[in-house]
């Protein structure tokens, strides 16, 4: 429950501490990245830090090739961690952390994204008495995001930013050794720039900024009440306040009936919802469980994707008087099990996922520069179902998983496609990993890793017309083809060349995509230079073979 603000996952990222009794030093140099780690005392057994940081630098190489149409491309990305903590006594302690990362690729003459987040955090972790723990903390994060289209003369991007501070402050109760309370309150301010877009075609236009408030209230309990037994579960109430300044409007089919300035502060609207969690496990016996759960989650920031192309021009908007929450509603069960002594694990779930309040561009939407965003969308619902299997083998010299995933994603909204369900972009049937590690002998271990997946859903065009000498595609079923499936392997070796209480060292040899699959970024549409008559599929591809060879160390 302490966890809210999205329906589909969140992912809790813990840093490592820095060493508070000695300097270590760490990292990797190799041809395609480098990566550094350091870490010490600050206070010897009372503070230390950690710095961390890598950079791909396959952009290098590419400008040795003497092929223009690669060498003026784009490609790398890096992130710096950087965590600091200090006791102040044995009830007291501070942390305080950052991270700056960001990552840039454009292929040239057709698309560039570049997107990356800076974010800092400073907590404070209080020990009450023997039983009751806090941690208050200020997060401050600014992500941005932007996609940059080049078709023929028509070259233009779009921009979006969300700004976040976020104020938390949570409590762990352990009453006793079979219930253990979480809660605490959380608030966020966001600042979203929904879509600064720049054009050959068009003038620089900044859409209003956003504003808005986000509140939430939690409460949960572990509870153990036998050794069969282990229950969790909780309620948070979130809030969401929409807030001026601006100008809003309201929409009847598309068009403007009435705008709204408010003042800087003032309330817009207001989103109130209860969100219940539950999750059981029963522990058959020694090697068998059972788990079930049911858990509601909103969301207030709101993700639109144009489906007509194949590298999505993306925009993000918050809940507002046109666009309510989204609101999932999921239920999973799953059967876990330990067999030959803990070596091997298998798991099963299903799980099935109603969602209220999704929204979808109508047919023939205008994106860019278009102040009246909000105008352009339909709203449905939607459903997500599927199956997860995977067999993992733990222990020994040979070990590793396979994992299969048969998954739906779903939309259903009057407007679209007749009213009959059709698959998000996100929808992937299939996902399949297998991931085999072997010791040969102390010095080396080899390993390798496949992973397969359907083709997101996508709109492309069934037809064309021409309009005063101009070509237009003519679309048909949303989301309606797929891009071809992605599948690839990889091998890796590593050789050990010292191991000691001081030093450590390897060199490590890997082959990305050993078969030179040539697995398609995007595809666009085009007229064929040779025959105007003609419309040619054009496929993007990023990587065929690609060897490395890196050292490593450690003291």
């Amino acid at each position: 429950a302490e966890y809210g603000g999205r329906i589909s996952s969140v992912m809790d990222i813990k840093m490592n501490e820095g060493n508070n009794q000695k300097y270590h030093v760490g990292g990797s140099i190799g041809l395609i990245s480098a990566k550094l780690n350091v870490e010490g005392p600050i206070v010897k057994n009372k503070g230390s830090f950690l710095i961390t940081g890598r950079r791909t630098y396959a952009d290098i190489f590419l400008k040795l090739s003497p092929d223009e149409n690669v060498n003026n491309n784009q490609l790398y990305f890096y992130d710096l961690n950087v965590k600091a903590n200090y006791k102040i006594n044995d009830n007291n302690r501070i942390y305080l952390s950052g991270y700056f990362g960001r990552d840039v690729m454009s292929i040239q003459d057709r698309f560039g994204i570049d997107w990356g987040n800076v974010t800092g955090t400073l907590r404070w972790n209080h020990v009450w008495n023997s039983k009751l723990f806090s941690n208050m903390s200020l997060i401050y994060s600014d992500y941005d995001y932007k996609v940059a289209i080049s078709r023929d003369d028509d070259n233009f991007s779009i921009t979006s930013v969300i700004n976040n501070w976020n104020f938390k402050y949570d409590f762990q109760y352990f009453l006793n050794n079979k219930n253990t309370f979480t809660f605490g309150l959380s608030s966020q301010y966001h600042t979203i720039t929904p879509g600064q877009v720049e054009g050959s075609q068009l003038n620089t236009v900044e859409i209003q900024d956003r504003f808005a408030l986000e509140n939430g209230l939690f409460f949960s309990n572990k509870w153990k009440p036998n050794n069969k037994w282990n229950l969790s579960y909780g309620l948070r109430l979130s809030s969401f306040n929409l807030l001026g300044p601006g100008d809003f409007y309201s929409y009847s089919d598309g068009i403007v009936t009435d705008t709204t300035s408010y003042n800087s502060g003032k309330i817009v609207e207001t989103y109130i919802n209860l969100e219940p969690r539950l999750n059981v496990a029963y522990i058959l016996n020694q090697s068998n469980s059972i788990k079930a759960s049911y858990n509601r989650n909103t969301q207030n920031l709101h993700l639109i994707q144009n489906s007509n192309s194949s590298t999505p021009t993306d925009i993000w908007v918050v809940s507002s008087n046109n666009i309510k929450p989204e609101i999932s509603d999921q239920v999973s069960l799953g059967y876990f099990k330990n067999f030959k002594n803990n070596k091997y694990q298998f798991s099963g779930e299903v799980y099935y996922k109603w969602m209220q309040n999704q929204m979808d561009l109508k047919n023939g939407a205008e994106i860019r520069a278009n102040e009246h965003i909000e105008g352009e969308l339909l709203f449905g619902s939607g459903r997500a179902y599927g199956l997860e299997l995977m067999l993992k083998k733990k222990y020994g010299k040979f070990n590793g998983w396979v994992s299969y995933t048969l998954s739906r994603t779903e939309r259903q909204i009057e407007g679209i496609n007749d009213g009959s369900w059709y698959p998000a972009r996100q929808d992937a049937t299939h996902d399949i990993s297998v991931v085999a590690i072997y010791d040969i002998n102390k010095k080396w271990t080899v390993s390798a890793t496949w992973v397969y997946n359907t083709g997101n859903a996508v709109t492309f065009p069934s037809g064309k017309y021409e309009i005063d000498g101009d070509v237009q595609f003519y679309y048909t079923e949303r989301n309606g083809y797929r891009m071809p499936a992605y599948h690839r392997l990889d091998l890796g070796a590593t050789r050990t060349l010292k191991k000691s209480d001081k030093f450590q060292s390897s060199l490590s040899f890997s082959l990305y995509n050993a078969y030179g699959r040539r697995n398609a970024y995007s595809i666009d549409f085009e007229e064929d230079p040779d025959d105007p008559t003609r419309t040619i599929a054009v496929k993007t591809y990023l990587f065929t073979f690609m060897p490395s060879i890196s050292y490593s160390f450690k003291f």
